[in-house]
């Protein structure tokens, strides 16, 4: 278990660092994209690449941050059921939910996405759009996003195990020892507190 617990740590760090490359993703997305705006709206100029990467990198954020979002457990959940439940009811959903649907669903998208890249990059498909862009590099995203979710769904399930095995404290990190849901209750009662001293003075 001790061997399998590093795995689970090198492919969270892994994904740590990916997630954070992809939130520098959002931020040129939201350039070109005003850019863009901009530049149409002021002076009539428009640019058929400068759409198509606005998606291309909307499609990288999803596709490459998909493993990161697993891994500081932001996705989405029942929140009033799995509330209610001990942690290690939890985490045998969770181990279940992982091998009955996510690593196959990831093995099944790898296997169906990898043909169709390597078609387009071998083909050099093109945007049909004039003056569009490459099609090879958005399609590696497909094979290449469910990988990196692979990879995590494995890290995952090998915490869950972790843990019901006594090997873990938590079957997932806490951030400053919270859940998602008390930092939510934390942060709206600090807005609140906010709002009344903003009526007081």
């Amino acid at each position: 278990m001790t061997a399998l617990l590093k795995i689970s740590r090198l492919i969270d760090l892994m994904n740590t660092w990916i997630g954070k490359l992809t939130m520098w993703l959002v931020l040129a997305s939201v350039l070109i994209s005003a850019g863009n705006a901009i530049t149409r709206k002021a002076f009539n100029i428009g640019s058929n690449a400068f759409l198509e990467i606005q998606w291309y990198l909307f499609a990288a954020v999803f596709m490459l941050g998909v493993g990161y979002v697993m891994l500081k457990n932001a996705h989405v959940r029942i929140d009033f059921i799995s509330g209610k439940l001990s942690k290690r009811t939890n985490a045998i959903i969770d181990a279940v939910g992982i091998v009955v649907f996510t690593i196959p669903l990831s093995i099944i998208m790898i296997d169906l996405g990898w043909p169709l890249f390597l078609r387009t990059y071998l083909s050099g498909e093109m945007s049909q759009n004039a003056g569009g862009l490459i099609r090879w590099p958005v399609m590696a995203l497909v094979p290449l996003g469910f990988t990196i979710l692979l990879l995590q769904s494995v890290s995952e399930l090998i915490k869950r195990i972790g843990f019901l095995t006594g090997h873990l404290d938590e079957p997932f990190p806490l951030e400053d020892g919270k859940t998602a849901e008390e930092r939510l209750v934390e942060e709206l009662a600090a807005q609140a507190e906010q709002l009344r001293l903003a009526k007081v003075n």
